[in-house]
């Protein structure tokens, strides 16, 4: 089993204390950190966050929310094999080229450590600020992932559709990586048939066991209906940090290869907490 943490770029007052706590991670034994994205947090929104029974997100709109990529960025070039991964990115909200762009220049830089995890997006005043269309942006999200795959392939880019007008151009660097990890967030909607089209791996927002063999067994048929290997695909969880060993081999059992401890389930203070957990998990 593989042990990340999350988020390292929320609440951040410092360098040291973002890139500290990564360093700290790789040295005991952790796999991967992992960011949040939100680009703004409106003092009101009438939007329904779909994954607390309160429809709000926890977190206040004065901490500070440091870019995904520029924070990954920081952490890369401290430190030597911890992988670094976004969870989630809101793919239907940006400039996919730029996605593009950055993330092939991440993966290059930490020589092959990154891993992109994107969602279609919940926050409708969000996309507003940003001035793009809340509407169909799950086919957008579709439509810019294609299209980022061109990209990152290294050959002549041609990619007309209803969103994208891409024609005659290469883009270097390509990721390092190949393929470079997509990891797919939420569990809403046309999820699991997305994860089957155009996932590398689920980035699962629960850790019941009973929701996920749930979701597991719809990802599983929608492989199926085109003929993919459900085993190409890289379940991580959102877990609590509890370490009842049989819960841990419950989780591997359904085919769970990696469990995401947010920091705040670690205490007071997260550094002692990623210290004890260790401990008892990776040795």
């Amino acid at each position: 089993m593989k042990y990340g943490l999350i988020p390292v770029n929320l609440g951040v007052s410092s360098t040291q204390q973002m890139v500290g706590m990564a360093q700290k991670a790789e040295s005991l034994g952790y796999e991967s950190v992992w960011t949040f994205e939100h680009v703004i947090v409106p003092l009101d929104y009438q939007s329904k966050y779909p994954y607390s029974a309160s429809g709000k997100m926890g977190g206040s709109p004065d901490v500070n929310f440091i870019d995904p990529l520029i924070a990954l960025s920081f952490i890369a070039a401290a430190t030597d094999k911890i992988r670094l991964g976004t969870g989630v990115n809101i793919l239907s909200q940006a400039n996919p080229m730029y996605v593009a762009k950055q993330s092939a220049s991440l993966d290059l830089l930490s020589n092959g450590r990154f891993m992109l995890g994107v969602g279609i997006g919940w926050l409708e005043e969000e996309f507003a600020a940003l001035g793009v269309p809340f509407e169909r942006r799950g086919a957008r999200f579709d439509d810019y992932l294609q299209g980022m795959r061109k990209v990152w392939s290294g050959e002549v880019v041609e990619h007309q559709s209803e969103f994208l007008n891409w024609s005659g151009f290469k883009s270097y660097p390509v990721p390092l990586q190949d393929p470079l990890p997509v990891i797919m967030g939420g569990s809403k909607g046309k999820i699991h048939e997305r994860i089957a089209l155009y996932g590398d791996g689920w980035f699962a927002p629960t850790s019941d066991l009973a929701e996920l063999a749930r979701h597991l067994d719809e990802i599983r048929k929608q492989c199926d209906l085109i003929d993919r290997d459900y085993n190409e695909i890289e379940i991580s969880i959102m877990w609590s940090g509890q370490t009842q060993q049989e819960q841990i081999d419950a989780y591997r059992d359904l085919g769970v290869a990696r469990m995401v401890v947010p920091l705040f389930a670690l205490g007071a203070d997260p550094m002692s907490g990623m210290s004890e957990l260790a401990e008892k998990l990776i040795g």
